[in-house]
């Protein structure tokens, strides 16, 4: 199956509204700490509504507990960035794969970018900057699980 990632998430909404994502999907979810809230059911009941306690989520105290996991586990990391050269959807994607999605204010640190073996893009307008993190996420998630025959287990 394909994951989601969120690296040191900055808003609350968006981090629900991806947790409601992955609990209609079945999807894990990763939260890479420290985030821009205080992590609580409370801060993201907003945008998952009634669905966190269906969602299927963990947390990390690092990007290093994150990254020493995923490499164990044998997991690819794939990285959605507008600074990638390839579209997300004429990227392959396999199952296993993680999409990792970088802060709403700042993305990922090189470091972090340079760990992905896949680096993706959303096309879009060349006279717009990025789409609301969640609204990416989402698009890519569906690409990625079409392409491994994520939807077959969902009615």
């Amino acid at each position: 199956m394909i994951d989601l990632a969120l690296y040191q998430p900055d808003i609350a909404q968006n981090t629900g509204t991806l947790l409601r994502l992955g609990a209609c999907l079945g999807v894990m979810v990763h939260i890479i700490h420290p985030t821009g809230f205080q992590f609580s059911p409370r801060s993201i009941r907003r945008g998952a509504l009634d669905y966190l306690e269906h969602a299927l989520f963990t947390e990390h105290d690092s990007y290093a507990h994150f990254d020493a996991w995923r490499r164990a586990a044998g997991r690819r990391l794939a990285l959605l960035t507008t600074r990638a050269g390839v579209s997300a959807y004429a990227a392959s994607y396999r199952p296993g794969d993680i999409l990792l999605l970088g802060r709403e204010s700042a993305g990922v640190p090189d470091s972090v970018a340079a760990d992905a073996e896949l680096r993706v893009r959303i096309p879009m307008r060349q006279d717009m900057r990025s789409l609301n993190v969640a609204v990416a996420g989402s698009l890519v998630l569906g690409e990625a699980l079409r392409q491994t025959n994520g939807f077959a287990a969902l009615s």
